[in-house]
């Protein structure tokens, strides 16, 4: 009697354990979405923050971006800048990584001579 209990025992757990272990396969990880399956490369731009630091105007094709992240831009709003990002072309938004102003050109007399 006391060898049945045991196989009955060892017979429940092993069920129970194989039924957890399949739950756990179907749950997604922590911190991954399935409604966004693009991922976005890394873009470096140059152009011109929107004086309300929300959108983003670059200066090869004149193309604008919302910024998705505008506390990052702060105090360069309507400033010629560089910046690198994540541009997602879907919705034509840009989540800004770093921003850098744009380095001024200096006349031909004030530059060095080569």
């Amino acid at each position: 009697m006391k060898r049945l209990g045991v196989m009955l025992f060892t017979l429940v757990l092993s069920v129970t354990l194989a039924a957890i272990a399949q739950e756990a396969g179907k749950q997604q990880p922590a911190g991954s979405t399935t409604t966004s399956t693009t991922k976005t490369k890394l873009q470096h731009l140059t152009g011109k923050i929107s004086d309300d630091g929300k959108s983003f105007t670059t200066d090869k094709d004149n193309k604008t971006y919302t910024i998705d992240n505008s506390d990052a831009v702060k105090g360069h709003e309507g400033h010629d800048v560089r910046l690198s990002g994540h541009v997602d072309a879907s919705n034509n938004s840009i989540h800004v990584t770093s921003v850098t102003m744009a380095s001024e050109k200096k006349p031909m007399s004030e530059q060095p001579p080569k």
